[in-house]
């Protein structure tokens, strides 16, 4: 996050969106496009938590579907770390799939010292839309 323009912005195939309610900046999400199986991954979505519930989030998240189409990707997929549930029923509504998840997640920065593997174990959870079969 620190360079929105440089890793967002600039490369092809990805976009930064904001959404704004009264002048202020309420969500955030981002787009990368992975060339090598066509796809969009999903990132950054998060929406200030005092306008949550206000379809925000589904708005930010139609925004990347809808790039994704018109850029002819064949699907848009996304990995997360939430533990809340209405983050997951959000990526359902907007048409994702569950592809699994794994339990031994490693977040940027973890050194995986004898205390973090006891206990800070972080579940990460793949979705994908298929838009159209290659």
């Amino acid at each position: 996050m620190a360079d929105i323009e440089q890793y967002y912005m600039k490369p092809p195939g990805s976009c930064f969106w904001v959404a704004v309610l009264d002048g202020n900046v309420v969500g955030i999400v981002a787009a990368r496009a992975h060339e090598a199986d066509n796809t969009v991954e999903l990132l950054r979505m998060s929406v200030d938590s005092r306008f949550r519930g206000k379809g925000i989030a589904k708005a930010l998240g139609r925004k990347v579907l809808e790039f994704a189409l018109v850029h002819n990707y064949s699907a848009v997929v996304l990995g997360t770390t939430a533990v809340k549930v209405a983050a997951h029923k959000l990526y359902e509504s907007l048409g994702f799939r569950h592809m699994g998840s794994s339990d031994h997640y490693v977040l940027p920065g973890m050194t995986l010292s004898l205390a973090e593997r006891l206990f800070f174990q972080v579940r990460y959870h793949r979705y994908r839309l298929q838009l159209r079969e290659e």
